[in-house]
């Protein structure tokens, strides 16, 4: 499972980011309002995708192990239209997330499912998913707050555990790194830290013990601020300004332009 969350409190933190991000919809005066993280959405397509997300991942755990995603999965997904009165938008969504959460109950952490991260470092399987998909519904109601200026900060046990999944799932990869080993840190001032480091055998993050001063390590650059920014940071929601950086920024813009080939 996950060092920071057993499944249950997965399940709840996915309930609430997504209560929260319901009644962020329902708060808007119209749907057209650009969305500045997701560019070129608006409102509606980021209710489309959150919701949509949450029917096609619980397709996937339904199917149970695959090589592949599910072609019913796929199917669904793309002839998706939900609806645009605001009322029966809001409740569509409510739907989509209560449709993931009883899947995911009755799959329990354990089933294998198809995902389209390696098994590595993160689960295939329902509790993976189930953790995934906190980030996801976290950072897309910090997209539609934002795009009616109202941001608020992600919870603190969201970002605690985002931090880590994000290295673990998004960034963990065998594919080389195509220029000079290199080590990034990345420090929670709720105390909690993390090294990524990148070589020619691919990226491998790990939990770190925080430094007893600030400034100490041996990483070429860290990054430091509340966890829940430096989620918003890796999902390029905020720039680095927002958070204090040590050491070789460039370092940072080169881990952003990688795109490895698994």
């Amino acid at each position: 499972m996950t060092p920071s969350h057993d499944f249950t409190g997965l399940l709840r933190l996915v309930d609430e980011r997504s209560a929260a991000f319901r009644a962020a919809i329902a708060s808007a005066p119209g749907f057209d309002a650009p969305v500045p993280g997701c560019p070129g959405w608006n409102l509606y397509d980021l209710a489309q995708h959150l919701g949509g997300g949450d029917r096609y991942w619980a397709d996937i755990v339904k199917a149970g192990p695959a090589a592949a995603p599910p072609a019913e999965a796929l199917a669904a997904r793309a002839a998706l239209v939900p609806p645009r009165d605001p009322d029966a938008l809001v409740a569509w969504l409510a739907e989509s997330t209560e449709l993931l959460l009883d899947t995911l109950r009755d799959a329990g952490p354990e089933r294998g499912c198809w995902t389209w991260w390696g098994p590595a470092l993160t689960p295939q399987n329902a509790g993976g998913v189930a953790r995934h998909r906190v980030q996801e519904s976290a950072v897309h109601t910090y997209d539609a707050q934002s795009a009616l200026g109202v941001p608020e900060p992600l919870p603190e046990e969201v970002g605690l555990d985002g931090v880590e999944e994000f290295l673990f799932t998004c960034v963990a990869t065998p594919s080389p790194w195509p220029h000079p080993p290199a080590a990034f840190d990345f420090h929670a001032s709720e105390g909690r830290s993390w090294r990524l480091v990148v070589d020619g055998d691919g990226a491998r993050p790990a939990r770190i013990p925080a430094p007893a001063v600030e400034g100490a390590g041996t990483a070429g650059v860290a990054a430091r601020g509340p966890a829940g920014d430096l989620v918003l940071y890796l999902y390029n929601r905020i720039p680095e300004e927002a958070l204090r950086i040590d050491g070789d920024g460039k370092l940072l813009d080169l881990l952003r332009d990688w795109e490895p080939e698994e």
